[in-house]
């Protein structure tokens, strides 16, 4: 039953070449009779039918030869051998139409169907090289972002757990110190892992879900770290679903931002954190506080290190030469600025 279902489809390539042949025969074989008629002042009906044979065989012939490149690189210098030749024997013909050897009909058909067999086969090379050189570039194209797509989602899959980790661990310490906040960040908590569990799993997420990820997210850190916290923000209210940005990317740097702050020996945590459209773009931009002891730096450096290097990956990959990320660390002051362009 497979073998009659397949037979149809088996014969149309066969039945569409010929019948690609037999439209381009007409043509051919008129301009061969003007041709001939032209070098020999008669109609040489024979040699134009020799002649749109040879044409068409030759172009069959130079698609099979082309068949030597179907996995292999294509060589540029081949190319460039082939256009020369082909627009050599086209020149050919045009010089001998108007100088033929009108006492020699033998070698002025020879002097024809010569050079349009040799232009048929490069012609029919070109044709089949330019088919192959785009089917290979279509499939290092799709190699290339399956490749993309694998990395991404492994960085994406990346992420929760090391939200996961850093929260956790702020929780043990706030459950021995100020057992009495733990049931609300326990709350907070599971919000803000559904989002990232379930709702994060888009290349691209709707930029207000994101938003209200890092309002959750900000409300958590506002109850573990309680009045110490010096909070300024300035986030633009989006309702448009159409803007769209990479899930749990601004996350990255607004955590990195509470867990440098934590450690600053100043009285107050000073954290300031804007965000807003402009144009095609997403503007945003956090400042924060910290300690300038060295020991504790190096400490920063390695805990926030998976982070960072996640997102720096992520927006390579999502947006290339679409992001422009400044990170400056002075005056006892850390600040990113990134500006993305809208998807």
């Amino acid at each position: 039953m497979k073998k009659q279902q397949n037979a149809p489809s088996e014969l149309a390539g066969p039945r569409k070449y010929i019948l690609i042949c037999l439209l381009a025969a007409l043509p051919i074989y008129i301009l061969s009779v003007t041709y001939t008629k032209t070098v020999t002042t008669k109609d040489d009906e024979e040699a134009a039918l020799i002649a749109t044979v040879l044409c068409l065989g030759g172009i069959y012939i130079g698609r099979y030869f082309s068949q030597v490149w179907q996995s292999k690189p294509i060589p540029s210098w081949l190319i460039a051998l082939l256009s020369i030749i082909n627009v050599s024997a086209l020149v050919w013909l045009f010089v001998h139409a108007e100088f033929p050897l009108r006492d020699r009909v033998y070698l002025n058909l020879l002097l024809f169907e010569l050079p349009v067999f040799i232009l048929s086969v490069t012609t029919g090379m070109l044709i089949k090289l330019s088919r192959l050189s785009v089917q290979n570039q279509l499939q290092e194209a799709k190699a290339l972002t399956e490749q993309s797509q694998s990395e991404l989602h492994l960085l994406q899959s990346q992420l929760s757990p090391h939200f996961l980790f850093n929260t956790l661990n702020n929780l043990y310490g706030l459950s021995i110190s100020q057992p009495e906040k733990t049931p609300a960040l326990l709350l907070k908590l599971s919000d803000l892992l559904r989002y990232s569990v379930y709702e994060a799993k888009e290349l691209f997420v709707p930029l207000k879900d994101e938003l209200a990820y890092i309002d959750n997210y900000i409300e958590f850190e506002t109850i573990r770290i309680g009045n110490k916290l010096g909070l300024t923000t300035s986030i633009e209210n989006v309702i448009n679903t159409d803007v769209k940005i990479a899930p749990m990317l601004l996350i990255v740097f607004i955590e990195n931002a509470f867990k440098h702050s934590k450690n600053t020996t100043d009285h107050k945590i000073a954290i300031d954190i804007t965000l807003k459209l402009w144009g095609n773009s997403i503007l945003f931009s956090v400042k924060n506080s910290y300690t300038t002891l060295e020991d504790k730096r190096n400490t920063l450096e390695k805990s926030s290190g998976l982070g960072l290097a996640n997102v720096q990956k992520r927006l390579d990959l999502l947006y290339p030469n679409a992001y422009d990320l400044a990170i400056q660390d002075a005056d006892g002051f850390y600040s990113v600025q990134l500006q993305l362009r809208i998807k």
